[in-house]
């Protein structure tokens, strides 16, 4: 009765003509950015962020909300239509969904991703309904202790789950780690590498490194490799599967959805990790009539299932524990801290209205989404040829302007420009931006809970393997470390990147 009651309150809160305005546009923004390949949620969301400022929280996060779940049915298209996925989650996506279009069936596979993702964003949405508030109730029984290890744990499984070497991965935890160091310690007031910089008494913007690492890095390495997008198919009919149709793609949908539901709430994993594994448990389980990688309808439905329901399940560990998942996840949060709002199972008791209404948005976006995307598929097909060089210079002002409106700072662009070169530099390097980013996050508040449970134990550092619960949570990383360090395991993941590249 209780959830069903604060669903009730989540819609109520969700469908004011404002929210369901900017609902509109973060799904209308994400299936854009999706089709456009070379931009990304997470470049869209950094540049976005500046603009959210000036509205109310609930209207902000439920719009970044919508981007990302709505890139993931953007890069299908894509993904479908020309072979280039729009998304990384959609790369499984072209593997059969492009062979399905050059056999006339683009119009089918367009669809059965439509289907897929709906259904499993919905099946998602509901169980983020029901697990969010019993995690929240243990997270709030957690000391500074059991927060410091959650979040060594959660670095610890992005590093796990980042693609190639756990040494680039650790690296750049530990930089994300040194430069949310920067700035005045509030506890001494001592300026902490600043270098005798002013501007920097207030360390590293958030947004000025998002930019700089996704916005300007990904400028760059798109123009670097721009493809020429030939479109296969210039008008896509059929939308509608057969009855036969249908019966295939039952069950790849329900194995998608729970795979991708339980994924999503993974440090590190989210809809990518998700697409992944729903291809390869569906090559090893279902009995399609044609082959995978031929055009398989069954290799379209399961990774798209997939991919939506990781990135809906994604929120879980972000809305209830207020540690991100993912890169996305870590814009979220810092979405919620410029809001004023600090991320953690405090906001659903606190702040009810804002934790249901994203929750009972997510539905609503679904919604729009199947609703919008399908009569606009041949909006996407134009689209889907403007070159990137042609786009460029508008993100690239977007971007500075963005920057400089956060503090009215010069040097803040400056700092952007500096980290989109080492973003640059890092992908030329295999280095993934995304470990970077978790650790700048997280470093600031796990300084926080390390020197609480210090003081709270008077200096006695045994206090985080006295405690059951912490010690629990370091044991799991120590082990995630472990495993992933043999030589075994070392070197099949560093072959799986190699062949994705």
């Amino acid at each position: 009765m209780e959830l069903l009651n604060n669903i009730i309150l989540g819609f109520g809160t969700a469908l004011t003509a404002a929210n369901l305005l900017y609902c509109l546009v973060g799904v209308f923004l994400g299936t854009l950015i999706g089709v456009l390949p070379g931009l990304g949620p997470v470049a869209t969301i950094a540049m976005l962020l500046p603009i959210t400022f000036t509205l109310q929280p609930i209207s902000a996060l439920i719009m970044l909300a919508g981007i990302y779940y709505g890139a993931q049915y953007g890069g299908s298209t894509t993904a479908i239509l020309v072979n280039i996925p729009g998304e990384s989650s959609s790369v499984v996506t072209a593997l059969d969904g492009y062979q399905m279009a050059k056999q006339g069936h683009a119009g089918k596979a367009l669809a059965t991703a439509a289907i897929g993702s709906f259904v499993a964003g919905t099946v998602a949405t509901f169980v983020l309904a029901l697990l969010g508030p019993p995690l929240a109730e243990i997270a709030l029984k957690f000391g500074p202790a059991e927060y410091f290890s959650l979040m060594v744990l959660g670095l610890a499984a992005a590093m796990v789950l980042a693609h190639g070497s756990l040494l680039h991965a650790l690296g750049m935890v530990l930089l994300g780690l040194l430069l949310g160091l920067i700035g005045t310690d509030v506890n001494s007031g001592a300026a902490r590498y600043t270098f005798g910089q002013p501007w920097l008494a207030d360390g590293i913007g958030f947004v000025t490194l998002a930019m700089g690492m996704y916005g300007l890095g990904e400028i760059v390495r798109n123009l670097e490799h721009e493809e020429t997008r030939s479109v296969m198919v210039k008008k896509v009919t059929g939308l509608m599967p057969s009855k036969a149709d249908f019966k295939r793609i039952v069950a790849p949908i329900f194995r998608g959805t729970v795979l991708g539901s339980a994924l999503g709430i993974l440090p590190g994993g989210g809809a990518m990790l998700a697409s992944f594994a729903s291809y390869s448990l569906e090559k090893k389980v279902a009995k399609s009539a044609v082959p995978f990688g031929q055009g398989a309808i069954e290799g379209v439905a399961g990774p798209e299932s997939a991919n939506n329901a990781g990135a809906q399940t994604s929120f879980i560990p972000m809305l209830t524990l207020g540690i991100p998942s993912n890169p996305v996840m870590a814009l979220m949060i810092g979405a919620m801290i410029i809001q004023g709002i600090q991320p953690g199972p405090s906001v659903m008791n606190e702040q009810p209205a804002l934790f249901w209404g994203i929750i009972a948005s997510m539905w609503i976006g679904n919604f729009f989404l199947i609703v919008l995307n399908l009569p606009m598929i041949g909006l996407w097909v134009r689209l889907i040829t403007v070159p990137y060089h042609l786009l460029y210079p508008a993100i690239l002002v977007f971007c500075a302007i963005g920057v400089f409106s956060v503090n009215n700072s010069e040097f803040d662009v400056y700092l952007m420009a500096l980290f989109g070169l080492l973003g640059y530099i890092f992908g030329k390097l295999d280095c993934e931006p995304a470990p970077m980013l978790l650790g700048f996050i997280l470093g600031p508040m796990m300084e926080e809970y390390l020197r609480r449970a210090l003081l709270l134990s008077k200096g006695d550092p045994t206090v985080f393997i006295t405690r059951p619960i912490s010690a629990v949570m370091l044991l799991m990383a120590a082990a995630a470390m472990f495993v992933v360090l043999s030589p075994a395991i070392r070197k099949k993941r560093e072959d799986a990147f190699h062949e994705e590249e």
